[in-house]
């Protein structure tokens, strides 16, 4: 069958599946099961005659959301909150997973630009970071003690200021993404430069590694939560410059729709890292070496397994689901 015919007799189909992905129509989940083996039937056929049409990418993408979508209905009904967590937000993790590794990479390079500049410009680190911090920074470095303006103000006001503060920059990061992505990119640019710049004024002064274990406890939740947030930005973008083969409006959709979810999900880890921030990093020059080591590792390892291994296992759990034609 030429590809124009088969396009042409089974588009009705498609679009159905189209309406019910966005909501427009209601489906129970056996029906929504029942057409879904029809397109994967489709899909498996697309492969073999036409392996490099556009039908294939089109019909592997409508596959992959009707799927989840019968997979979420089946389940979200229990626990909808667990489901949130457990397996929907890895999925669309998954999905968007290279998006995450832009941002990744984005955050190294740009984090050097950081470390380059305050090395080559000693007025730099001022410029980012103001003279007021830099000035007092300095003074509690003499007084033996770098991270010292972490311990301004009270435990539970530090805790709501910086969380509420965290919470704006990831809002501001994600929503700007609507600008082609470019408001995105400038924020996250700003961010990671001062996190070089940062660290690296901590190095020239010989407290690198007293600053270390006690930024990175709160810091490792956060500034990872940047980058995922950036990430949602970037894919925000994206679904509007390169809308695929959907209109233009239905690939913003798309991806607000999904990508929301990714960065809603961020919001615990933000509002843990304001806690850690509030509460723990004030101590850490008190702390032995092993506590906040201990911290850092295991803050970091839990937020790196949860979106950088579990979105993998939960997207093999699916495919050991997928019917075989």
């Amino acid at each position: 069958m030429r590809e124009v015919a088969f396009i042409k007799q089974n588009k009705p189909k498609w679009l159905d599946f189209e309406q019910a992905i966005f909501g427009k129509t209601k489906k129970n989940p056996d029906d929504l099961a029942n057409l879904y083996i029809h397109l994967v039937n489709d899909l498996s056929y697309a492969q073999t005659y036409y392996p490099k049409s556009k039908t294939v990418v089109y019909l592997n993408h409508l596959a992959s959301q009707t799927y989840q979508k019968i997979y979420k209905t089946k389940r979200q009904d229990s626990n909808r909150l667990a489901f949130f967590f457990k397996e929907e937000v890895p999925m669309l993790v998954y999905e968007y997973r290279r998006y995450v590794l832009y941002a990744f990479i984005l955050f190294f390079l740009l984090t050097g630009i950081g470390v380059v500049s305050a090395h080559f410009d000693d007025s730099f680190v001022r410029l980012i970071l103001s003279d007021g911090y830099v000035n007092e920074t300095l003074e509690n470095i003499k007084k033996g003690n770098p991270v010292a303006i972490y311990k301004s103000g009270s435990n539970w006001g530090s805790f709501i200021g910086i969380t509420f503060n965290n919470l704006m920059v990831g809002i501001k990061s994600y929503f700007y993404g609507i600008f082609a992505g470019i408001g995105t990119f400038y924020i996250y640019m700003f961010n990671c430069i001062m996190i070089g710049s940062f660290q690296y004024f901590f190095y020239q002064q010989g407290v690198l590694w007293q600053s270390v274990r006690g930024i990175w406890i709160h810091g490792s939740m956060e500034i990872f939560a940047i980058v995922l947030e950036a990430a949602c930005g970037f894919a925000l973008g994206a679904s509007i410059l390169f809308p695929k083969t959907y209109s233009r409006l239905n690939s913003f959709k798309i991806g607000f729709k999904n990508t929301f979810k990714i960065f809603l999900s961020t919001f615990p880890f933000t509002i843990a890292a304001g806690f850690l921030e509030g509460y723990i990093t004030r101590y850490s020059v008190e702390m032995p070496n092993w506590l906040s080591i201990g911290i850092i590792l295991t803050t970091l390892s839990i937020i790196s397994f949860y979106y950088l291994v579990y979105p993998f296992i939960v997207n093999r759990k699916l495919k050991s689901h997928v019917p075989t034609l």
